[in-house]
């Protein structure tokens, strides 16, 4: 399967597809991920209280979040409407198989949702969730399915040497655990910026080079094209699918959406962004994966969630989350929230495929 084909499977639309311009659509033009923002009363899909499970730092309403507003808003496609979810239809697909969310605390913010969006939907059957390390597996015994997490920042390996841990951007070993997954959803970005005391790496080796750093957009993608070698060679898609959560953006700087205060972030926001743009442009990030999908021979179903995430600078916990006011979180979402939008495409994209 060539490289057309992979930007066929990369671009999510509802069924009766063409092709329109080198995008693939509906006959009405629909593509999942253009759209809006708008209040819907029936929404958030759940209270955090029915699903005890859910993490301190993501429950903003126990940490004290004042407002509900950012609880009330849908998703809303410009020329179609979203698939409602069903979690008893998911865990139904999903029987006798197995979900992993493959990335950093991003992929556990979405694995987080999930968990619970498919709790309340069959409240009253069994469930078990077990750590191991940096691998969570929730399981519904009833449907045999398990929901897992592998804590896994930058995809490609961490190693432990006399002058310090190596980044290695062209090592996958970490990979062995992912086989035999029936649906793989991977995710990193968020850690290729982190330096000082939040940097887990002291060196960068690519192929025989190793230097102290590099352009991170740079390593992010020679990263990515090492997972993309990964996928190409080892995945085989009759048995598995391979979905990429797309790049999940923070709000630390108000003027990316036109705040006139420079030192203005995502505390106290209170509503989205209101229309299909993001002032800011395309993240930086964002054209990376799409370059790098675009050259695999495999099938990835790349979850474009960046330009409707970036709308909404509301989402995020600020003071309301894992640091309280000692500390300022626009990077991830609470829940319910925003990740509970990036599952409902995932939900769309399996029934569809």
């Amino acid at each position: 399967m060539g490289s057309f084909a992979t930007i066929v499977a990369v671009l999510l639309v509802v069924p009766f597809l063409c092709q329109v311009d080198g995008r693939i659509s509906n006959k009405e033009g629909c593509d999942l991920f253009e759209g809006s923002w708008v209040n819907d009363t029936s929404y958030p899909l759940y209270d955090t209280n029915e699903c005890p499970f859910i993490e301190k730092e993501f429950d903003c309403q126990k940490n004290g979040r004042p407002d509900k507003f950012y609880l009330h808003y849908r998703w809303q496609p410009s020329a179609c409407k979203l698939p409602r979810f069903s979690g008893q239809d998911f865990l139904e697909r999903l029987r006798g198989k197995s979900i992993m969310f493959v990335g950093d605390s991003l992929s556990l913010n979405q694995w987080q949702s999930l968990t619970c969006m498919l709790h309340i939907a069959v409240a009253q059957a069994n469930y078990s969730s077990v750590r191991i390390g940096g691998l969570s597996t929730f399981t519904f015994p009833t449907y045999n399915a398990k929901v897992m997490f592998s804590r896994n920042a930058f995809l490609v390996d961490i190693v432990s040497t006399p002058n310090g841990a190596v980044l290695k951007l062209d090592s996958i070993e970490s990979g062995k655990i992912w086989k035999d997954i029936d649906v793989l959803v991977f995710n990193t970005w968020h850690w290729w910026l982190h330096t000082g005391r939040k940097q887990p790496w002291s060196l960068i080796q690519d192929g025989n080079v190793i230097v102290k750093d590099m352009d991170r957009l740079v390593a992010y993608e020679k990263a990515l094209k090492t997972w993309a070698n990964w996928v190409d060679s080892q995945v085989d898609p009759t048995k598995t699918k391979v979905f990429f959560q797309g790049v999940s953006p923070d709000h630390m700087n108000g003027s990316t959406w036109g705040e006139s205060n420079p030192s203005s972030n995502c505390k106290g926001q209170m509503q989205p962004i209101f229309g299909t743009t993001f002032p800011g442009g395309q993240h930086p990030a964002e054209a990376v994966v799409e370059k790098v999908l675009q050259k695999m021979t495999k099938p990835v179903y790349l979850l474009r969630v960046t330009t409707l995430s970036q709308l909404r600078k509301d989402g995020h916990p600020s003071v309301y989350g894992h640091g309280g006011h000692r500390d300022m979180d626009c990077s991830h979402w609470c829940l319910a929230g925003v990740p509970d939008t990036w599952n409902e495409l995932l939900y769309a994209a399996l029934i569809q495929n």
